[in-house]
């Protein structure tokens, strides 16, 4: 697939600045990028490059000054860095969309309903009175267990299983390895020391525009619904707990974990390795700093929290600043008492 510099600055609303004939197929980092090649510029770090680029296209935002002369062709736009993420994304559509039929071997039940322009890779499976919907993509080794809904547009990476009664909105990518809808983790303690477990009846409700990484689990609720809320984005190992609820647009990096039954607003941002208790509520907007341990509510907007247990962040800073200076409180602790020994030391019996 080729596209001009014309071609391209419609999908972006750019400006061209040079040759808006040239053609790209392809995408390259600024710093190695050749030609026929498009590359971006939106961190500063990186100008020098835009001078000595190979790329036959660069993105660049449109208050960039120029300070050398460039040889490739420039589209100017608000933010070259959305702008080349919207080029990635109708990249992937175009691809994806050249896929539809049904590979084999691959299994669909006869009470299945697929729509229009689906595709089923081999090696799937597709159970009873499963619901998909338009231009779907199912790769290799999905399972789509009994009752499940998938919206229209979304796309199942190879291996991801969605169990049964789970619903997937329109729009959501489900990466590799993902299970959705697994037993929550509920076990009830016995007179003998022994656990019995609780079924486990509810479902998994993922809405619209959601991305969930590769090796994610995201656990079906007790009763009613564990939910993913519209346009959060979940990372790559991933947990989610039974019953807990994550707000629209909220983001959760890498081996983040949270316990069931929490409820997460919307806009939150979640980093790596956090941890969340189970049955608390997190505000909205708030950020959560990696590996950061949460035990309870947070509960005023766009609260920033860091450490274990977490605290508020300005707070845990002084705190640390503190805790730097300790070795140096030390020694003048010991240092005054060695004085006041000293002094007691010199005093004269009966003295004035």
């Amino acid at each position: 697939m080729q596209f001009t510099a014309a071609q391209i600055a419609l999908i972006v609303n750019g400006k061209t600045e040079g040759d808006a004939s040239v053609a790209v197929s392809t995408f390259g980092k600024i710093e190695d990028a050749q030609s026929g090649e498009l590359a971006f510029l939106s961190n500063p770090k990186y100008e020098e490059y835009l001078y000595s680029t190979k790329a036959s296209i660069v993105l660049v935002n449109e208050d960039l000054e120029l300070k050398e002369t460039v040889a490739a062709t420039l589209i100017r736009v608000p933010d070259a860095y959305s702008a080349f993420a919207t080029l990635l994304t109708k990249y992937q559509e175009i691809a994806t969309q050249q896929l539809s039929g049904i590979q084999q071997p691959s299994y669909i039940a006869a009470s299945a309903k697929l729509g229009e322009n689906v595709f089923v890779a081999a090696f799937a499976y597709i159970g009873e009175n499963v619901r998909i919907g338009n231009n779907v993509k199912l790769f290799a080794g999905v399972f789509v267990g009994d009752n499940v809904a998938i919206g229209d547009n979304s796309i199942l990476q190879p291996g991801a299983k969605i169990y049964r009664d789970c619903i997937v909105g329109n729009n959501v990518n489900i990466h590799a390895g993902t299970v959705v809808g697994s037993d929550g983790f509920g076990f009830a303690p016995l007179a003998d020391g022994s656990f019995k477990k609780i079924p486990q009846i509810g479902n998994v409700i993922i809405e619209d525009f959601v991305e969930i990484g590769a090796n994610s689990t995201i656990d079906r609720a007790t009763m009613g619904s564990t939910i993913i809320r519209s346009g959060a984005k979940l990372d790559n190992l991933i947990q989610i707990a039974h019953n807990v609820e994550v707000g629209n647009n909220t983001v959760i990096a890498a081996q983040a974990g949270v316990s069931g039954s929490t409820k997460v607003g919307h806009n939150v941002m979640i980093g790596g390795q956090a941890g969340i208790v189970g049955h608390i509520s997190i505000a909205d907007g708030s950020k959560i700093n990696a590996q950061s341990g949460v035990t309870k509510s947070i509960k005023s907007a766009n609260t920033v929290v860091t450490g274990s247990p977490a605290y508020e962040y300005t707070a845990a800073l002084r705190s640390q600043a503190t805790g730097r200076k300790l070795p140096e409180l030390e020694k003048k602790i010991i240092e005054l008492e060695k004085r006041v020994h000293q002094l007691l030391s010199e005093r004269v019996p009966n003295g004035s």
